[in-house]
């Protein structure tokens, strides 16, 4: 593990460019560790909900695989939710991730992301931060380091955000900053997707499968993916339903022409599986390891609708 500690200004030829062109007014020192050249590398900036649902957590899981296999560094805040699962699926790909902290460089915040902190040392990424050594988090620290999130690349992809969040407050920044924005859009009727889908209608580029976010790194960024496959999930009309959105049994018996008992014998089926899960206020979704089977393979093994599926 590379844990060297450096100090960069922004008159230091590792000072990364797009900060030096952008924040010359809120950054005077870059405290980091690891390898300070990988500050000026391409790179995309991954954020998202903290508490993130099934879906934005493959949504980030999905940008960060596709950028560390098009070779483009993610960048994330190390928090819990969207940002650990960007960093963790780009190191698990073979790639690098960079850690913008909300506290001193050599500090890790929060204790659940100590694997992405350290994996970025340790695999030619770096840890960053604008608070000197040894602070602590603090509310006032974060809104300052979000906006670093934003400057450090030319594209910000929002994975899941609800309406009012930090992660709003990071795509904010971004759009001050004349970056460019990549949203996943989700259901209307999701909370935790309100912001993406009014940054989508407010000009950002919606990422809506996995071949549109290699095209756009293609075309943004000028590089190749190499372990790209070019997959198409096909689903059954249950889980089709479920990706979308968690859906209640009476909620879904109409839509798909089924009874509710019918349903609950499927849904009992699939939650046994592992596939779906009961939510706490009666809908059903689909599970974390759910989305990435379906994201992978386009179908989920050895599953068997109960009539609701095959006719």
């Amino acid at each position: 593990m590379s844990d060297e500690r450096w100090e960069l200004k922004q008159d230091d030829e590792l000072f990364p460019s797009m900060l030096r062109e952008e924040m010359t007014a809120h950054i005077s020192v870059l405290y980091g560790r690891g390898n300070a050249e990988v500050l000026n590398e391409p790179c995309i900036s991954v954020i998202g909900a903290r508490r993130a649902t099934p879906y934005g957590i493959a949504i980030a899981e999905m940008a960060g695989r596709v950028a560390a296999e098009s070779g483009v560094v993610v960048v994330s805040g190390g928090a819990m939710g969207c940002d650990h699962a960007a960093s963790r699926a780009a190191l698990d790909a073979g790639g690098r991730t960079v850690i913008v902290a909300g506290c001193g460089a050599d500090r890790v915040y929060p204790a659940s992301s100590r694997d992405v902190f350290e994996g970025a040392l340790e695999h030619d990424g770096a840890v960053v931060a604008i608070e000197s050594w040894g602070t602590p988090p603090q509310k006032h620290t974060f809104p300052k380091r979000n906006v670093v999130i934003a400057a450090l690349s030319p594209v910000l992809l929002v994975a899941e955000a609800g309406e009012r969040s930090g992660t709003m407050s990071t795509a904010d920044a971004a759009l001050a900053l004349d970056r460019i924005i990549y949203a996943a859009p989700g259901s209307i009727f999701s909370p935790t997707s309100q912001g993406t889908n009014r940054l989508i209608c407010e000009g950002a580029l919606p990422i809506c499968s996995e071949v549109d976010l290699e095209t756009r790194l293609s075309m943004d960024y000028g590089v190749l993916r190499v372990m790209a496959d070019g997959v198409t999930p096909q689903m059954g009309e249950l889980i089709s339903a479920l990706v979308a959105t968690p859906l209640r049994p009476d909620d879904l018996a109409p839509r798909l022409g089924q009874s509710v008992l019918t349903l609950l014998c499927t849904l009992a089926d699939y939650e046994s599986r592992g596939i779906v899960e009961h939510l706490p206020d009666g809908r059903y979704g689909l599970t974390a390891r759910a989305y990435q089977e379906y994201r992978t393979s386009g179908s989920f093994a050895g599953t068997t609708l109960c009539n609701t599926e095959g006719t």
